[in-house]
Parts: C-alpha cells; structure tokens; sequence
C-alpha cells in the first residue's frame, strides 16, 4: 500500500477503485488540455497593433458541437460507475429484508417474524405507536418485530437487504 494512492477498502472493491482512478485521470486530462487551451488563446489573441476583436453573438455550429461533446463526455464518465454500482445494488432472492428508521437521536429496526417476510407499510398510517406504518390488516405484519434500539443485530452468514 503506497501513502500516495488510495487505499484498497475491500478485496472485492476493486472495481470501484477503478472507477475512481478512471475517472480521475479523465478529469485531470480534461482540466490541464481546458488550461493549456486557454493559455494557448491568451498567447494567440493578445492585443496586437492593427487587430480589432469581432463580437460574434451566437454560433449555432459551434453550441451544437460544444454540446454534444459535453453529453458525450458526461456519459463517458457515468457509465463506468452505473456498472459498477449496478453489481453492488443487486440483492439475493435469499436475503433477510430489514427496515430501518432513523429519527434525531435514535434509530428503530424492523425484522420480518417467523414467516419470514415484512408486511406492507404506508405513511398514512405512521403514528407513535406505529414508527413504520405496518397495515394492521396485513397478515405478514402482523409477526414483524419492532426494536427501538440504536444497535442493529445482523443475521450471520446470510446476505442482508436494509430498506
């Protein structure tokens, strides 16, 4: 590990340290051609004796083209990342759903009962005695176990899905 790079967080997070030498390099190439070319417009355009600047207010070809290279550049440098967090994002058919309310100073946790699935929930029904809006007329809710806790026990050994 060198103290002038980043430090690799997991061994599967490669490609997420790809992504973001990817994207450093690409914005640093970006950010020194931008200053060579306006170093380069200062030199070529300073004031000479006998030349007089043209105010030109719009150029259609130019904007258009400005414009595409700026969404083509853009989508260069989204798309490496969406891939990448695309296989961080999916979730296991298997993993235990686990909801999870945070308000100021305390958090709450919702954990499916023993059939193993949560029951739905809607904001209408939040109240003080239901933080997460569980439909009482949801037979799936009705084993949901509600902890008012701020420490949060993870099943071992299964993937888990947080809500």
């Amino acid at each position: 590990a060198s103290p002038w790079w980043f430090t690799e967080i997991a061994a599967d997070w490669g490609s997420i340290d790809f992504t973001i030498n990817l994207t450093f390099w690409v914005t640093g190439f970006v950010f020194v051609a931008c200053n060579l070319f306006l170093a380069y417009c200062i030199w070529k355009f300073r004031q000479k004796e006998g030349h007089k600047a043209v105010y030109e207010p719009e150029n259609h070809k130019l904007e258009i083209g400005l414009s595409a290279i700026t969404t083509v550049g853009v989508i260069a440098m989204l798309a490496p990342g969406l891939f990448v967090w695309a296989s961080f994002v999916n979730v296991p058919d298997d993993a235990v759903q686990i909801e999870v309310l945070g308000s100021q100073w305390q958090w709450q946790y919702r954990y499916p009962g023993a059939d193993g699935q949560l029951g739905t929930a809607d904001v209408l029904l939040v109240t003080e005695d239901n933080p997460f809006g569980v439909n009482p007329e949801d037979p799936r809710g009705q084993d949901d176990v509600v902890v008012n806790d701020p420490e949060l026990h993870l099943p071992l050994g299964q993937p888990v899905q947080t809500l």
